[in-house]
């Protein structure tokens, strides 16, 4: 089953003149929703960076981990996934609804490119549910009165926020979009976020320049902030093992385990 929130203005919306991050982080992790300029941006920023395509495939895999720990050993049958970026391979709902059919799924996007895709994330299980809504992280209100027709909110939810935090830009507001879409999930409601940092030990000191190009070539604009001020988004939950490690170790075999500068964990309400 699919519901629908998408409005018709999305293709509307659409500038394919300038480089834009969902563009760009398909393109780094093979996907062909992408133009000249993301391809040319993506070329730069990995020429300044090279690691980005390791951060890329990471931040995706982690996802198919963490999705597959909650829905398989935590039992969860509902997310809400803010920031969804393109479609690809094992979305957050085909991972759920293969372990879990009836689980329910709502992604969160206000990406012209991604709104144009929205019909290929809107498939799943006859069981389950699979919403889409066209909404700003920076208004988590909104979010949640929307998500609230598919979801129900008095039951636990895991919120996946994976690299859309780092689009807001000012660090108080982003822990008040964390705080209020937390306080309105009940005990037993997950927190799966990453981040990328700067911090040297993740060897992130090449982000500052790349974002700085990043930002003054493409859109939206980017930041990255200390693991300090990433563990302060995880305030009052939880952290379950191993904490919050890069992303690429976290919970993966040692086979495939990657040391990139981006932070992930998980972490649930008491």
């Amino acid at each position: 089953m699919s519901e629908s929130h998408t409005p018709p203005s999305g293709s509307a919306r659409l500038n394919t003149g300038v480089a834009h991050n969902a563009r760009v982080w398909n393109y780094w992790i093979g996907g062909k929703d992408n133009y000249e300029v993301d391809q040319k941006v993506g070329e730069q920023v990995a020429g300044m960076f090279p690691i980005i395509r390791d951060i890329a495939r990471a931040d995706r895999d982690f996802l198919g981990r963490a999705v597959s720990f909650l829905a398989g050993e935590r039992g969860v049958r509902q997310f809400l996934d803010i920031g969804t970026g393109l479609p690809t391979a094992d979305n957050t709902h085909e991972i759920a609804q293969r372990l879990a059919p009836d689980s329910r799924i709502v992604y969160v996007d206000n990406d012209p490119i991604v709104l144009v895709h929205a019909r290929t994330l809107l498939t799943g299980t006859p069981d389950g549910v699979t919403a889409y809504i066209d909404a700003d992280v920076h208004d988590p209100d909104a979010i949640l009165e929307r998500a609230g027709h598919t979801l129900d909110l008095t039951r636990p939810v895991a919120v996946m926020m994976l690299g859309i935090l780092n689009f807001v830009l000012d660090t108080e507001k982003a822990l008040d979009i964390v705080r209020r879409v937390m306080a309105a999930v009940p005990s037993g409601s997950y927190l799966v976020l990453t981040h990328p940092t700067f911090d040297d030990e993740l060897g992130g000191a090449g982000q500052i320049p790349a974002m700085k190009f990043w930002n003054e070539n493409a859109t939206p604009p980017i930041t990255a902030r200390s693991g300090a001020d990433i563990a302060a988004f995880f305030e009052g939950l939880e952290l379950l093992e191993p904490g919050m490690v890069s992303c690429g170790q976290w919970r993966a075999d040692a086979g495939s385990a990657v040391l990139v500068p981006q932070y992930g964990a998980v972490a649930v309400k008491a």
